[in-house]
């Protein structure tokens, strides 16, 4: 009897052409359309359309997955209240621990699946998730926060290919044709422009306050805390200024924002929880990424109960209390968790 892989289709390339290319390799597979938000006008029924063609031209089962509130509950709710909090969230991150690898894996089971498959471009061994061959596409960093025991249920059929690649195959399946010629989707699908039009659905963002040195003192105004987040330059004023300064710190409660200079905005240590490791050490040597669009930085880590601290090889700029550090041993990743403080 054929294998049965769940395949999570969102109408998009990528996705289409993962269920293709496991249906070619002999197994089952059944289509799954994630409604996770009604956010953006027309945003699921083009997508839906799309799934169901495909689905169609490849005889296949396409269901229809209402996740909406579930994912209100642990990815939207938490982007508008970590803005609120003062910190950058990362709700990729967290809608792949909790719905496309939570949720959705809980439906797989459901149906008597063998393996959940999804488009992203990465790599998994059953025991480590890896870096995809695609350097440019690669998104294991969003997958870093994935439970351990899941990883031996998945399938990534990108992981092997180039994107250019998948849109060359797809550009010679006659109804995946079509969608090759598509928009990609944005990063953040509940996103459409920037994350303030999220944000002030729920609060006022516009709260003049105090911009101020690392010394404590007043240097100039900003138009509300909710406008920025660690390392921006812009949009703020400090007074008799003759260089760029950036958000070093930003504390919600007083609604200032401390700016500095470029020298004094890296750190070196960096403390996270909500761990999710692969390997079981207390200390290791490792590269890091704090932030999905960085350079790894070689470190050592020392975990402490259910926290981790990060120490730097060299200084870092940039790093958001809400972001994301992934640990990794070449292309290999070995763990994850939350920034939850940083230090000089």
């Amino acid at each position: 009897m054929n294998k049965k892989v769940i395949v999570g289709m969102s109408g998009g390339i990528d996705s289409s052409v993962t269920a293709y290319l496991l249906q070619q390799e002999g197994y089952e597979v059944i289509g799954v359309y994630m409604k996770l938000h009604d956010l953006i006008e027309n945003f699921h029924e083009d997508n839906i359309a799309s799934g169901k063609k495909v689905a169609r031209s490849l005889g296949i089962e396409y269901h229809i997955l209402d996740l909406s509130s579930k994912f209100k509950e642990e990815v939207y709710d938490y982007f508008v209240g970590e803005y609120l909090n003062g910190n950058t969230p990362n709700p990729c991150v967290k809608c792949n621990r909790t719905i496309k690898f939570g949720a959705l894996f809980d439906f797989a089971k459901e149906q008597g699946a063998d393996f959940l498959a999804t488009g992203h471009y990465a790599k998994t061994d059953g025991e480590f998730i890896y870096k995809a061959e695609d350097d440019t596409k690669d998104q294991s960093y969003f997958l870093a926060q994935i439970k351990q025991d899941v990883l031996k249920h998945l399938i990534f059929p990108m992981n092997k290919y180039r994107k250019t690649e998948i849109v060359k195959l797809g550009s010679t399946l006659p109804v995946i044709k079509e969608i090759a010629k598509r928009k990609e989707s944005q990063e953040i699908c509940f996103v459409e422009n920037v994350y303030t039009d999220i944000i002030k659905k729920h609060t006022d963002i516009d709260l003049p306050g105090l911009a101020l040195d690392t010394d404590g003192n007043e240097v100039g105004h900003h138009k509300g805390y909710m406008h920025y987040t660690i390392g921006k330059r812009r949009g703020f004023t400090v007074h008799g200024a003759h260089e760029p300064h950036y958000v070093k710190e930003i504390d919600p409660n007083a609604n200032t924002i401390v700016v500095c200079k470029k020298d004094d905005l890296g750190v070196s240590k960096v403390l996270i929880d909500t761990l999710n490791l692969f390997i079981d050490k207390k200390e290791f040597e490792c590269t890091v990424k704090l932030r999905y669009r960085t350079h790894k930085i070689a470190c050592k880590v020392i975990i402490e109960d259910s926290e981790a601290m990060i120490y730097l090889d060299k200084n870092v700029d940039g790093v958001a209390t809400g972001q994301v550090a992934v640990f990794y041993d070449g292309n290999k990743v070995l763990g994850s968790g939350f920034i939850k403080k940083t230090f000089q």
